[in-house]
């Protein structure tokens, strides 16, 4: 059983940034595959990026160059570095992990976190 609880969100400017941050527990971190994901009001919810247990990385075409995906595997947690923030970034953002690799696909992550609110002001 895997545990996530992200933390980091708030309110920001547009042209801000923001760091977000998921600690997991219950699991042996380094082989977990883990991502974002994020689900505006009345939207459809977006996969945001994606790390593999060993580091490699992949991300939504409508965060590539702004978004930055890393995390501390003796830490246990995973962090977005969220840079040029811009107002239809607002979301509820999530952390979600499945064991063996990282895919794109949002249904193959069984464990989730509860969610942070990021909101950008224009």
């Amino acid at each position: 059983q895997v545990q996530l609880v992200e933390s980091g969100g708030g309110l920001v400017q547009a042209g801000g940034s923001l760091t977000l941050s998921c600690t997991a527990s219950g699991t042996i971190f380094h082989i977990v595959a883990m991502t974002w994901h994020r689900q505006a009001p009345g939207k459809q919810r977006e996969l945001v990026a994606s790390i593999n247990s060993g580091g490699g990385t992949d991300y939504g075409d409508s965060v590539k160059g702004r978004f930055t995906i890393s995390r501390d595997n003796n830490q246990n947690t995973v962090y977005l570095q969220m840079n040029s923030l811009k107002p239809e970034d607002t979301a509820t953002y999530y952390c979600a992990a499945k064991f063996g690799m990282a895919t794109m696909i949002q249904t193959s992550y069984p464990y989730w976190g509860q969610g942070t609110q990021v909101t950008v002001s224009s």
